[in-house]
C-alpha cells in the first residue's frame, strides 16, 4: 500500500506540473504573471490528480492487462 501511495503522488505530481503548465501556456502564452497563474492551476489540479490516480490505478493495471493478453 505504501508503494502505491507514493507512486500515485509522484505520478500525479508530474502529470498534473506538465499539464497545468502546457495547458496554461496554451491558453496565455508567456504572459505576465504566467508562473503564479499556472502555479495556481497546478496547486488546484494535483490534489485532484493524486485522487483519481489513486481510485483509478487498480482499473487501469486490470484494464492493461487484459489488452496484453
Amino acid at each position: 500500500m505504501k508503494q502505491r501511495i507514493v507512486f500515485t503522488l509522484i505520478m500525479s505530481f508530474f502529470l498534473s506540473s506538465l499539464m497545468t503548465l502546457w495547458i496554461t501556456y496554451i491558453n496565455l502564452g508567456a504572459a505576465i504573471g504566467f508562473i503564479s497563474l499556472w502555479g495556481h492551476a497546478f496547486a488546484m489540479a494535483w490534489p485532484a490528480a493524486a485522487l483519481i490516480s489513486f481510485f483509478t490505478s487498480p482499473l487501469a493495471q486490470r484494464l492493461t492487462l487484459k489488452i496484453l493478453r
